[in-house]
């Protein structure tokens, strides 16, 4: 049987300092990160994640500043090599690929999007976009024609001539997709890719890649910090702290279940009516009472249609069968903000 997993990420730490390797042992046997840069003058990217990431989807991983985040994403394509563990893509440990391995792996397999957007400012947007296939050796017209289909996909027609200096933040990033899709790599990897655009150039990108990933369907790796954005976009959502995993899972499980006190921090200000789905608070009974509603509307349209119906249940649907009922109860306590159990902790 042939996994669905495209990416595994096992036993990962990274460890910055002198000595990395002698630390390892350490942190296993549960030294934190604030003790291991005080006692040993080490700092904890990573402490001993393990995430499976299956094909064609869109995984989000988050936290603050200095939670691992960057520094994880960037072990996919080993720009940054591990202390210990091992990078499972496709069944190969990239790990272990040889340097030539490794550079065509990075030229075919995994393209990367930048915050920082990293054109090269001497070139033209058309040269931008084709930059991929020219450096796999592609001729130069065949490199042109091939990234114009992406050109216009990500909305930059009329533009191939202008230099990134002449074009808008959201148009640079605009570009820097084109570039990463026109090398056809499966694994897309995005290191807070739109975090600094403004909010409606965020917004409008974040669209952007849904609507390229309903039609491309990519394995994608999205680094972000804001919450909003890993739950509008994200299949999968993990949480990094000082280089632990915290939680994973759906959105939907860690709105409902948030694992501690940092992620329930994280959750505590979202509009819950307009991310949680009626799907996730059904039970299997069914009903043959209510009105029907599929299992992906959202608790703030799904209220309105029961109220308008003066209705104490929804009768959930799933490709338009019934498969549970959701109450009215339960979606008013499933809307119910979290207690914040925080009270002096700090984090960065």
């Amino acid at each position: 049987m042939v996994s669905d997993t495209k990416i595994s990420i096992k036993n990962l730490y990274k460890i910055f300092g002198n000595n990395p390797e002698a630390q390892v042992e350490k942190v296993v046997s549960g030294l934190g990160k604030p003790e291991l840069l005080e006692k040993h003058g080490h700092v904890l990217g990573l402490n001993n994640v393990n995430l499976d990431i299956p094909a064609k989807s869109l995984q989000v991983i988050m936290g603050l500043s200095g939670s691992g985040k960057s520094t994880l994403i960037r072990h996919i394509n080993r720009l940054i090599e591990p202390t210990a563990g091992e990078m499972i893509i496709d069944g190969e440990n990239v790990l272990a690929m040889s340097k030539d391995r490794l550079q065509d792996f990075r030229r075919h397999s995994a393209s990367m999007v930048f915050q920082k957007f990293g054109l090269m400012p001497h070139r033209t947007v058309a040269e931008n976009a084709a930059y991929g296939l020219t450096i796999q050796g592609i001729d130069e017209g065949e490199a042109q024609k091939r990234s114009q289909r992406w050109i216009d996909r990500v909305g930059l027609s009329g533009f191939e001539k202008h230099y990134p200096a002449q074009l808008s933040g959201g148009m640079q990033q605009r570009v820097g997709l084109a570039r990463a899709l026109t090398t056809d790599a499966e694994i897309l990897l995005m290191d807070e890719a739109f975090s600094a655009l403004d909010p409606l150039i965020r917004n409008d990108m974040q669209d952007v890649l849904l609507d390229l990933q309903e039609e491309l369907h990519k394995t994608i790796v999205f680094i972000t910090h804001d919450l909003d954005e890993a739950l509008k976009i994200g299949d999968n959502i993990a949480i990094l702290r000082d280089g632990l995993m915290v939680q994973e899972g759906s959105a939907q499980e860690i709105i409902l279940n948030p694992a501690d006190d940092y992620v329930t921090d994280f959750i505590q200000d979202i509009n819950r009516t307009r991310v949680l789905e009626i799907g996730s608070v059904m039970s299997d009974k069914k009903s043959t009472k209510g009105p029907k509603l599929d299992h992906k509307t959202v608790i703030e349209e799904a209220l309105p249609v029961l109220s308008a119906e003066h209705a104490e249940h929804a009768i959930v649907t799933k490709d338009g069968k019934a498969v549970g009922t959701a109450s009215l109860d339960a979606m008013i306590q499933a809307i119910a903000r979290p207690k914040n159990q925080k009270s002096d902790k700090q984090y960065k």
